[in-house]
């Protein structure tokens, strides 16, 4: 359909165009080169015309001068009869000689009548006329009258030549263009269909390859045949596609994951609920454990709840919350104050610093917390035992930048360009939902800073934010 579509506009638009464009310069062109014969034609029978009526004024008005004596005379020796016809006509129109040897009866020629037309309105006494005669060849006759001193008619020379030879010229000529606008229009059609073509099999793979993305096939890739604009185009929607199969990739693990994410703390809430449901009651001991497991595996709960609806306003907007002029530091000393005792369980040394004052920004602090919280629970999760996690604050010159960095196990440099996108994660073996260091980066992002992550395999990770100042 594509194809039939674009070749039907081509065709129409643009070789319709082309052809009628050609058929025009073919009929000015035949009509140019019929114009220039005929007028050459016309002037070699003018040009004997004048000669001979230059001759004959010259004796017109002495006593002895008889035009049909002297007419007669000229045309029985006139020697070109095999290539025109010569005759002389009387004051009348009426043909007095021929060189063909006889007198053909017709009525007063148009060129006569028009030589007359002419002397009577004071230009040049001569006449031309083209058509056919009474053996219906086409001929041209031209006629000049001869006149005395007094302007009065004594008769008139006429020449009448047949164009057959003329109109073979032009037929010739005229052939040779049509063949070579044909052939022209030939070789136009044949770079056009090339061209045209070459556009149709890419546009077709990629109607093909958009047909397929929009059903859920992102594997299919299109072949790039050219470096131009739709090579770049087939590059940009491989591109895409490639994208959309990764983030289809990275979907299926993530709802893999968080099923498993929260199947683990309700399988234990579930379990230790039944369990103390049948426990005996004076066991306060056993109670205690059992209430304590509860409690932690419901704030684990609580805390992926948080991350998907993190992860559903991310979705939906870039966080174009109200912002207002905030004290970046403070955020940061809440963050660290609501995950310091989960540090502190896990054996790990959390805390911060402020190199100097802070200047403000302007943002939104709720959210700004979050990025925090965030990324001090990635470094929790990924620290050894008696680890560290440090967050230092400094102001530089575009506003403020805050570097969190811990000696956990690190990321490799395999993971490391994918760990900002959403769902990816690492390990499969690792805990957390790949969705935390994406929400920080969009959080960051929304607020006009950056966020950079270096790490070490084995080391720990660094993770650097810089936050513009208050203009």
């Amino acid at each position: 359909m594509l194809f039939k579509k674009l070749t039907r506009r081509w065709l129409v638009n643009g070789l319709g165009v082309v052809i009628a464009f050609l058929v025009v310069i073919e009929i000015a062109a035949a009509f140019l080169v019929r114009s220039y014969y005929y007028q050459q034609a016309q002037n070699s029978l003018y040009t004997r015309a004048v000669s001979l009526s230059d001759v004959l004024d010259l004796h017109v008005d002495t006593e002895s001068f008889k035009f049909e004596q002297v007419g007669k005379r000229y045309v029985e020796n006139f020697e070109e009869r095999h290539k025109m016809e010569f005759q002389t006509l009387d004051a009348t129109g009426a043909i007095l000689a021929s060189s063909t040897g006889f007198l053909p009866r017709t009525e007063v020629p148009l060129d006569f009548q028009m030589a007359t037309r002419a002397l009577t309105e004071g230009e040049e006494a001569w006449g031309v006329w083209n058509g056919k005669n009474a053996v219906g060849q086409n001929v041209l006759a031209l006629t000049m009258l001869i006149t005395r001193s007094d302007n009065t008619v004594c008769g008139a020379i006429r020449y009448v030549v047949a164009l057959d030879n003329v109109d073979k010229q032009v037929t010739l000529i005229t052939s040779a263009m049509i063949a070579l606008g044909l052939a022209v229009l030939f070789l136009i059609l044949l770079t056009s269909t090339y061209f045209v073509n070459s556009l149709l099999r890419p546009l077709s793979a990629i109607s093909i390859a958009a047909e397929k993305v929009s059903k859920g096939d992102f594997s299919h890739r299109i072949p790039k045949q050219y470096d131009d604009e739709l090579g770049d185009l087939c590059d940009r929607i491989n591109d895409m596609a490639s994208q959309l199969e990764t983030s289809d990739t990275l979907q299926t693990e993530f709802i893999s994951s968080i099923s498993h994410e929260l199947r683990t703390p309700l399988t234990a809430i579930k379990g230790w609920t039944e369990t103390l449901r049948e426990s005996d009651p004076a066991d306060k001991e056993f109670i205690s454990r059992g209430l304590t497991v509860i409690g932690h595996e419901t704030d684990r709960l609580s805390g992926i709840v948080e991350e998907l609806l993190d992860f559903s306003r991310m979705q939906k907007t870039r966080y174009s919350d109200v912002r207002e002029p905030i004290d970046v530091f403070a955020e940061i000393e809440e963050a660290v104050f609501l995950m310091k005792d989960r540090a502190e369980k896990q054996g790990l040394h959390l805390s911060c610093v402020e190199q100097e004052s802070l200047p403000p920004i302007v943002g939104n602090g709720a959210r700004l917390r979050q990025v925090f919280v965030n990324l001090i629970d990635n470094a929790i999760k990924y620290s050894k035992e008696n680890g560290s996690i440090h967050l230092d604050a400094a102001p530089v010159s575009t506003g403020v930048q805050i570097v969190i960095s811990d000696d956990g196990i690190g990321i490799s440099p395999e993971d490391l360009p994918y760990v900002k996108e959403r769902f990816y994660r690492a390990s499969n073996t690792l805990p957390g939902s790949g969705i935390g260091l994406a929400v920080a980066n969009e959080i960051v992002t929304a607020h006009g800073g950056t966020l950079h992550v270096d790490s070490e395999l084995g080391k720990g990770t660094v993770v650097t934010i810089t936050l513009p100042k208050e203009m």
